[in-house]
């Protein structure tokens, strides 16, 4: 009987050993790695639930932000029908004068719900229409009422205000049937909800959650409500952890704070993955530690340990841990201790692989192109991620200025921040002027 919890017991299993990898990784070297070298790595070795994960169907409601599993067919044409995209008089194009007012006879109307009933509109003549009601057979064209003037059963509409087939909403414009309307590895979002009703679906299949585990590590960390004793600091970075993992839709289990001994390592580790596909831990990763951490990584799994060229976030370890007889492991992302650090090798490296791994389809972020309005002193050879604040300036153009010091330690910055000035591996320093690409917060679900 399989010791995994049920929903974990489809996990596929991880792909081959990190060195076969690396092999393949153009730049690959793990003490300056540059940062699209490491993406590529984790790219290549990340499974997906895809690959024989389990399928759940939920009601429409309960499947936002979750990872659609099957595509989606409409079986109806949307709309259904030709119908008036304006309140106005239905009528046919051709009829329109090129010069002059055209005079029209009103024969009825047609409501949404409450289509015209009347038998074929003769010539010289309209309909009055609302938005969504079904187009009359034979009329093409709707002429909004405000350009319009009634005198008694009579409208006048002016040459030039409408085009033959304006204000028109074509059948199957929007949806025709037998068209995809959502591929599977869709993360829904609330305007996917509205599409599947619109189609008339009560419920969809996803993909089930992905479950991730996450701790922090030092012996130096606090939790909320603990006494802070001389050198100890609250433990933020769980906190972060959290809210950047909840907005993926993953499950989540917070194992706190782990001490620097290595048999409550050993077992945070195991339990991580014995639970969860993915185990992220923060602390513990750079050069010369003193702790226990890394030993704990690279005895319990296969574990790289890198030096990404960027700032901040240099150190980090990727690989898998807890594989054996029991399961195939989980994915692991060991990040720096800096709480600034956390977050920057979160967004640039963690975000797209639990995505992939749910099974989704990660797409790039994007950014905005923002004028600086001071210097950012960057040498050549790494990739810099700086937090800045966004304003509008007279010209319509975007500026940004840094939001203070900073120092990987520094959460005020970031969260003073509306966004992350990516400076390239190859850029230099910025100067007052330059154009600058900034990843805009709201960007990150």
């Amino acid at each position: 009987m399989s010791a995994l919890p049920p929903d974990l017991e489809d996990r596929p299993p991880l792909p081959p050993a990190l060195a076969a990898i690396a092999s393949c990784v153009n730049g690959y070297d793990p003490s300056a790695l540059p940062v699209a070298a490491a993406q590529d790595f984790i790219a290549r070795f990340v499974p997906t639930l895809a690959e024989g994960g389990a399928i759940e169907r939920l009601a429409l409601r309960a499947c936002l932000g979750r990872v659609l599993a099957e595509d989606q067919i409409s079986r109806i044409d949307v709309p259904a029908h030709d119908n008036s995209a304006m309140d106005g008089y239905a009528l046919r194009g051709a009829e329109l004068a090129a010069a002059g007012e055209t005079r029209l006879r009103v024969v009825g109307k047609g409501l949404a719900g409450a289509a015209f009933q009347g038998a074929d509109v003769p010539p010289g003549a309209c309909v009055k229409i609302t938005t969504g009601a079904v187009m009359p057979a034979g009329l093409d064209t709707v002429v909004p009422q405000e350009f319009c003037r009634l005198e008694g059963e009579q409208v006048s509409v002016p040459a030039g205000v409408v085009r033959p087939g304006d204000n028109r909403r074509l059948r199957g414009e929007d949806l025709a049937c037998g068209e995809a309307a959502m591929r599977a590895g869709r993360l829904l979002s609330p305007s996917d909800l509205g599409l599947a009703a619109s189609l008339g679906l009560a419920e969809l299949p996803v993909r089930r959650r992905l479950r991730v585990a996450f701790f922090s590590t030092g012996d130096e960390l606090r939790s909320i409500g603990e006494p802070l004793e001389a050198g100890c600091v609250y433990d933020s970075n769980r906190y972060t952890l959290h809210g950047m993992l909840s907005r993926l839709g993953v499950e989540l289990l917070d194992l706190g704070v782990v001490r620097d001994e290595p048999a409550a390592l050993e077992a945070a580790f195991r339990s991580a993955a014995a639970s969860a596909d993915a185990v992220i831990t923060s602390g513990g990763v750079s050069v010369g530690e003193a702790d226990h951490t890394k030993q704990v990584m690279a005895r319990l799994g296969e574990v790289a340990f890198w030096r990404i060229a960027m700032r901040p976030g240099r150190p980090m370890a990727f690989g898998r841990i807890g594989a054996g007889p029991q399961g195939p492991g989980a994915v692991l992302f060991g990040l720096p201790g800096n709480p600034v650090a956390v977050m920057v090798t979160f967004y640039a490296f963690v975000r797209d692989a639990l995505l992939r791994m749910a099974g989704a389809r990660p797409q790039p972020l994007p950014t905005l192109r923002v004028r600086s309005l001071e210097t950012l002193r960057k040498k050549p050879g790494r990739t810099e991620y700086q937090r800045v604040s966004l304003q509008q300036a007279a010209d319509g153009v975007w500026d940004m200025r840094l939001t203070g010091a900073q120092g990987s330690g520094i959460l005020r910055s970031m969260s003073e921040a509306q966004g992350l000035a990516v400076l390239g591996h190859e850029q230099g320093t910025v100067q007052p002027g330059d154009w600058v690409e900034v990843l805009p917060f709201h960007a990150l679900i």
